[in-house]
């Protein structure tokens, strides 16, 4: 007996087979299906031999159909909430659905399964030890390169995603804000038929994609390698010498942060330097 709350369900980004066992037994039981497209999520649970009653969910509606829910769950019975691919709420609608069921004191359960953007992630061969998912990027060229310009220094790998009819666009705005050797990589179509990821310098993959107007369709996750952050130079001979000079006229801290002018040097490498050597003289 499936437990009453509502099922937050990942369902396949393209490849059916990607649908685990869990979320087939899950819709299944289930009182009622929140779907984003109904006619989409009908074609799924066809294939799936499913016959839950499905009630539409989006963007325009996401608040009216809270009491729905929240009806269904106060007579005992379960909901399951998807999305049209992927799992729901990334990118989606669903926020205000969950924020208001748990409000409402009922249980919100994931059933997880396939994100787009940890697909990509998983074989873009940019660094994963440190990404920001920022979604879709605005629209209009003017307010795109506005909002890439404050991620212009970001470290971290930067993760969006792409309609087919803007791709090009925001790659050329990626070149203009981020420069034409930033790394970038693209992955179009996962676990479709014509899946392709690929990364290079943004120059080279603007010309690949222009050479080749299939690269330009289908669904885009777009990852910018972050940039990488400079390190301080370690103290040399020179500024050893100079920190001796001081250290026999300051204390360590004024000592420390005087050599850090006039060597370029951090003030905390050179105050842990000044420390490890007075207690070499204790």
């Amino acid at each position: 007996m499936l437990e009453s709350a509502l099922y937050v369900v990942a369902t396949p980004i393209g490849n059916l087979e990607d649908m685990s066992p869990r979320a087939v037994e899950t819709l299944k039981a289930v009182a009622v299906i929140a779907a984003e497209d109904t006619r989409h999520t009908a074609r799924l649970l066809a294939h799936f031999n499913i016959d839950t009653r499905l009630i539409s969910v989006h963007e325009h509606n996401e608040r009216q159909r809270i009491d729905t829910i929240v009806h269904q769950l106060e007579s005992g019975a379960s909901v399951a909430l998807v999305s049209d691919a992927g799992t729901p709420l990334i990118s989606d609608p669903g926020y205000v659905v969950v924020r208001e069921i748990r409000k409402a004191g009922f249980r919100v359960v994931p059933i997880p399964g396939c994100v787009a953007f940890v697909a990509a992630l998983s074989a873009a061969g940019l660094p994963t030890d440190r990404f920001v998912f920022e979604g879709f990027l605005p629209a209009k060229s003017s307010a795109r390169k506005q909002y890439l310009q404050n991620l212009a220094a970001e470290p971290r790998t930067l993760v969006f995603y792409e309609s087919p009819h803007r791709i090009l666009a925001s790659l050329q705005d990626m070149r203009q804000v981020f420069g034409g050797e930033r790394v970038v990589a693209v992955a179009r179509e996962l676990t479709k038929t014509y899946e392709t990821i690929r990364a290079d310098q943004l120059t080279e993959l603007i010309a690949w994609m222009e050479a080749d107007s299939n690269q330009q369709r289908g669904e885009f996750v777009v990852l910018v390698q972050g940039v990488a952050k400079e390190k301080s130079p370690e103290a040399d001979q020179r500024s050893i010498e100079v920190l001796d000079i001081l250290l026999a006229e300051l204390p360590v801290s004024q000592a420390a942060a005087l050599a850090a002018k006039l060597t370029g040097i951090k003030k905390k490498t050179l105050y842990q330097l000044a420390l490890e050597k007075q207690a070499e003289d204790e």
